[in-house]
């Protein structure tokens, strides 16, 4: 089921990459992607018992307010979504969606751009749509565990008691995720006193305490390193391609601790990710290796320096792919304004294939 979820939203992400510039309107937003959306959780888009457009919902005094969509399940309301044109953000502030899950009978309310959808429910107060979604689905990011939560979206799978249970745990999860990556990047002094407090019998003064902030940042440079490198190995398959970064001989403020000059970072795990998936069309999974390097993200046919299929240079504000359709001595730098447009450089990724056959 999950594989089968899978395949089809990859399939609709490459289908709104390749027509959302000829998608000028809202409407066309509602029909080319979110439509298709519906399909795919297995909805009868043209059963209008199932799944009702333009659904009317009087709010109070006003009338004829109208939900874009309500899907319903055994004659009973489970889903409102309201749509907004792909360019749009996918946010909730000032949405009429809070208006419609307030008089609606549907414990769930989703908000959508045609590529990002946000998930709503009532956790905070009982039938008051929270302010936050509890779950989020990008179909440029698609996770196992999103394709999890999906599923229980689904026609043949919908469960109202499962998704409640889940929902709680998502949120908090998320809110707690969030405030982990400030500190992560800014540890707060409440943070650095817990974790010293845990080994240093001394008073922390203020000298202390911001060379224990720095101690701490790099301490978490080093142990985010090793487990993305880790997950690297593991999820891509490479074993050792990608060299151990926090082995190599770094500068730093003490002796006995060591600042990684680079990471591989989450950007760079997703677009590596995307070029994998097109290159996959044309070759195995087992010949398209990933290599991390000071200055670029490369990928290499068959783990072989003198065979780059491309490079992500992801490393400064502005980001580039480097292709080789040319020849591997005659890179290409394309500029990147988002992790999607990758896939505007499809053909040129598979015909660097074919310089090394």
């Amino acid at each position: 089921m999950e594989a089968d979820l899978r395949l089809k939203l990859e399939q609709l992400h490459q289908r709104v990459d390749s027509l959302k510039d000829q998608i000028n309107t809202e409407e066309a937003t509602k029909n080319a992607f979110v439509m298709p959306f519906i399909q795919i959780l297995g909805f009868d888009i043209f059963n209008p018992t199932e799944v009702i457009p333009e659904f009317i919902c009087d709010i109070g005094t006003k009338k004829g307010e109208k939900i874009d969509y309500v899907i319903k399940k055994d004659g009973e309301p489970i889903l409102i979504i309201e749509c907004k044109h792909w360019k749009e953000n996918a946010d909730a502030h000032n949405s009429q969606l809070h208006r419609y899950y307030h008089v609606s009978k549907s414990r769930f309310g989703v908000l959508t751009n045609g590529h990002t959808y946000n998930f709503y429910a009532d956790l905070e107060k009982p039938n008051i749509m929270d302010e936050k979604p509890f779950f989020t689905l990008d179909l440029a990011n698609i996770s196992d565990s999103s394709l999890k939560i999906l599923e229980n979206f689904t026609k043949s799978s919908y469960n109202l008691e499962n998704i409640l249970d889940s929902a709680e745990a998502l949120k908090y999860i998320k809110a707690i995720r969030n405030e982990f990556e400030k500190e992560l990047q800014n540890p707060s002094d409440e943070i650095v006193k817990l974790l010293v407090s845990k080994f240093f019998n001394k008073p922390l003064t203020a000298s202390r305490l911001v060379a224990f902030k720095e101690y701490t940042k790099k301490a978490f440079a080093n142990s985010i390193n090793e487990s993305i490198n880790f997950r690297l190995k593991n999820a891509l398959n490479i074993g050792e391609t990608i060299p151990s970064k926090e082995n190599q001989k770094l500068s730093s403020v003490d002796e006995e601790i060591e600042t990684p000059r680079f990471i591989t970072t989450e950007e760079e795990i997703e677009g590596s990710q995307i070029i994998k998936a097109i290159l996959r069309e044309a070759i195995p999974a087992n010949r398209i290796f990933f290599r991390d390097t000071q200055s670029y993200f490369g990928i290499l046919l068959d783990d072989n320096n003198r065979k780059p299929l491309c490079r992500l240079h992801f490393n400064s504000a502005n980001k580039y792919v480097e292709l080789f359709h040319n020849g591997k001595d005659n890179g290409e730098k394309q500029p990147l304004q988002s992790l999607d447009e990758i896939y505007k450089f499809k053909k040129e990724l598979l015909s660097t294939i074919k310089n090394y056959e």
